[in-house]
């Protein structure tokens, strides 16, 4: 009876603790922003009063900062098969605040009593910050000067690698990556407007990734969560980059795999981004809204999940044995582009011309992604022993590779760069080479070649990064450039059945 007492007592103190702690930012009345060594202190705390939550580190920032996790479970994170598992990661950008501070919010709103119902059925991790060195000078990028939501392709940062591993090692069926949107001194601005939305919502877009996952996104997700927000006092849209109206065309998002959302969205993962309105200042001007509304979403994300975790875990189980086990003659489309469907846009903006919120008709508006260029799905991939680079790659990528070990029921393929020409790649040009492929039949490949097999979670990942003409491969990326040189042979085999 004494024990029983006692565990009551502290589950009581928690309860208490948890309802009356602040977090850093409404300690300081929200004049100024969480530190590093603030917000350290701050979680901790939660997790020594919490019996929910555990806080752990999953790697180092480039300056020697920790990237801390928190893990909320009701029954041990990850040992209970009929749970969601759900990561939520923000501030990769060290200049977009609100991110790091809504997290915050939400880190201590979700052990007051009234949201412990969402742990019967998920179990969460949350990265409140994964650039600290980038927050603590209030700069987009990490300590190498790294764009970390540009980096989760080629990985060289050990802060995309930590939440890739983290990733790896669990294999969330749901993930939102927290970002802000600057509006201010834009283009539109000239035409006497500017976006308006406090929160935007975005999903995956990359038609390699599983058409059932996207749908359950664009018809379901999306806009129980913009209601969720307006219902609650927040304006919120779907994320629609680009711009401005008419000069140039918007669209939903890229379909890039080098960031957060699409990085892991390619697995087949029900994969978010969140975009909160930054301030004029592009710092603390109306934090206190920017942080309230960013919690807000992620407890509308959190709530989605709760109510769809069953077809959300089951869709997403399935989609990934497709990948493990690719279906015969599967097309992965290595280059594609924005196209309108006639939809028009009712963009929402703010009127400088009326001080007030208004709305924009766009007509030049793309919201579907269409491919340009397929390939069929091969076997696998054949990376020289010699090619460092591309071995290191390969580790970072914690891809499954083995030494080769030809048979003859499988064909290799060598590509011959011709020419290499240019293709728009959202606004951008990026290479496209000219090709001409040619079967290898010499077999003596031991221990000279490694395999990549495309029967794996990251397959899809495999071929967009490998192809030489894929419009988001490596050999789009200055360090790998070298990969691509016209009259040569390009140094990955591609392998395929008889």
């Amino acid at each position: 009876m004494k024990i029983q007492f006692v565990i009551i007592l502290l589950t009581l103190n928690t309860l208490v603790f948890s309802q009356n702690l602040k977090t850093p930012l409404e300690d300081n009345n929200f004049l100024k922003l969480t530190s590093y060594a603030e917000l350290s202190t701050f979680i901790h705390q939660l997790d020594n009063q919490s019996e929910i939550l555990t806080v752990d580190e999953i790697g180092k920032s480039v300056e020697g900062r920790s990237l801390f996790s928190m893990y909320y479970s009701t029954s041990g994170f990850g040992k209970d098969p009929s749970k969601i598992k759900v990561l939520i990661f923000a501030q990769q950008h060290g200049n977009e605040q609100s991110g790091k501070e809504g997290a915050l919010l939400l880190a201590g709103k979700l052990l007051l009593p009234e949201n412990r119902y969402l742990f019967d059925k998920i179990d969460l991790v949350i990265i409140p910050q994964v650039n600290p060195d980038g927050s603590e000078v209030n700069k987009r990028r990490n300590g190498h000067a790294m764009d970390l939501n540009r980096n989760h392709l080629i990985l060289t940062e050990p802060e995309t690698q930590a939440i890739q591993e983290l990733f790896g090692q669990y294999l969330f069926e749901a993930t939102l990556d927290v970002h802000e949107y600057y509006p201010y001194d834009s283009a539109l601005e000239i035409k006497g407007f500017r976006k308006n939305a406090e929160i935007t919502i975005g999903g995956t877009t990359n038609i390699n990734i599983a058409k059932k996952i996207r749908n359950l996104t664009n018809k379901e997700a999306i806009p129980y969560l913009k209601k969720y927000l307006n219902d609650r006092n927040f304006s919120a849209f779907e994320y629609c980059p680009g711009g401005p109206p008419e000069t140039d065309y918007l669209r939903k998002s890229t379909f890039d795999i080098n960031d957060g959302r699409q990085s892991l969205g390619i697995q087949n993962t029900f994969s978010f981004i969140q975009e909160g309105r930054n301030g004029t200042d592009g710092y603390i001007e109306n934090i206190e809204r920017r942080a309230r509304g960013q919690m807000t979403g992620m407890l509308g994300f959190l709530e989605f999940i709760y109510q769809n975790h069953k077809i959300i875990k089951k869709t997403v189980g399935k989609e990934r044995l497709k990948l493990m086990n690719p279906p015969a003659h599967e097309k992965i489309a290595i280059q594609m582009q924005h196209v309108a469907n006639g939809d028009k846009l009712r963009l929402p903006v703010y009127s400088y011309i009326s001080g007030k919120d208004s709305v924009i008709i766009v007509s030049n508006y793309k919201p579907e992604v269409r491919s340009l260029l397929n390939v069929e799905k091969p076997l696998g991939y054949l990376v020289p022993a010699n090619q460092t680079q591309l071995l290191e790659w390969i580790e970072r990528e914690q891809l499954k590779s083995e030494p080769c070990q030809a048979t003859k029921s499988q064909l290799k393929w060598q590509y011959f760069i011709k020419s290499v020409d240019s293709v728009d790649f959202e606004g951008d040009k990026v290479i496209n080479p000219i090709i001409e492929i040619n079967q290898v039949t010499a077999d003596d490949f031991d221990n000279l070649w490694i395999f990549i097999p495309t029967a794996q979670l990251k397959g899809n990942t495999i071929v967009l990064a490998l192809e030489p003409q894929s419009m988001l491969g490596l050999s789009t990326y200055p360090m790998f450039s070298g990969l691509i040189k016209p009259g040569e042979v390009y140094p990955v085999l591609k392998v395929t059945k008889k």
